[in-house]
């Protein structure tokens, strides 16, 4: 290599290492590569509507007017000392800004007043631990004493193996709380948004009166990979998504995130 053609290639590396880490963004649905700025506001991808995943902060930046969180100082019990354990703990909350996986409390989405929560994936994957079905417990039974309708964002994985059988339990707890709520004659919006999986979909997230979610959505109990070994057949490609719960009739609605709040406010409005 001459000495112009190494001034090129070093003047070329320089400035390729100016270029800022992912400017470009790939689907991981359709596949297809675009901009990151495209994402927009919404962060959806624009060729498929795939939404991104959002923290709970956001999603609420995003969907109400006003908000005013409750029990926000609620927190996993100390029982629960497996140093590994409150490592892990202590690193999302620096990372959420938040003590547990879900957001709640008292909002406006376009002047209709509702009970709100919405469930963080980033907090050990959304996982449903006590203080987080504590937490949304709790919402509802607020929203019960307000005569207010709930609208709930469910984000999880499962239940939270740290916390053992009293994680499972919440399933429980929050159906029952969810059923007294109900019979008050008061209206539960549930939206399922990527991903949505184990004992909250077994649970409080399809005990919703109109169950709505996100395009591509994966929704479902148990992984993929256990179906399989299970029942020794490669399930469809589509398999868990919402577009194919919706084909069989699981989910009401599925709507872009784009449009998310002004079905919100028109549902609770006709309540």
């Amino acid at each position: 290599m001459n000495k112009n053609e190494s001034s090129k290639t070093t003047d070329l590396e320089a400035r390729m290492s100016q270029i800022p880490d992912h400017i470009w963004v790939k689907c991981p649905i359709c596949k297809k590569t675009f901009y990151r700025r495209e994402l927009g506001p919404y962060r959806e991808c624009p060729y498929c509507h795939f939404g991104f995943r959002i923290g709970a902060k956001k999603r609420i930046q995003m969907i109400c007017d006003e908000f005013t969180s409750v029990d926000d100082d609620l927190k996993a019990p100390k029982r629960f000392d497996d140093p590994k354990y409150v490592q892990k703990l202590a690193k999302v909350r620096k990372v959420t800004g938040l003590n547990e996986g879900v957001l709640t409390g008292i909002g406006e989405i376009d002047g209709q007043k509702c009970g709100i929560g919405v469930m963080d994936w980033r907090f050990i994957m959304g996982s449903l631990g006590t203080a987080t079905g504590e937490r949304i417990t709790r919402l509802f039974e607020k929203s019960t004493e307000k005569h207010l309708p709930v609208v709930l964002f469910t984000a999880s994985g499962g239940a939270r193996m740290q916390e053992g059988i009293s994680s499972l339990m919440q399933m429980a707890k929050v159906s029952q709380a969810v059923n007294d709520h109900a019979q008050h004659g008061l209206l539960y919006i549930s939206v399922l948004t990527d991903p949505t999986t184990g004992g909250v979909t077994a649970s409080f997230a399809s005990q919703g009166d109109i169950l709505l979610s996100e395009p591509h959505t994966l929704i479902g109990f148990a992984g993929r990979r256990v179906i399989e070994r299970t029942i020794q057949q490669i399930p469809p490609k589509n398999f868990q998504r919402a577009e194919t719960l919706l084909k069989n009739g699981f989910l009401d609605k599925i709507v872009n995130r784009s449009e998310m709040k002004s079905v919100l406010a028109k549902l609770l409005a006709w309540n």
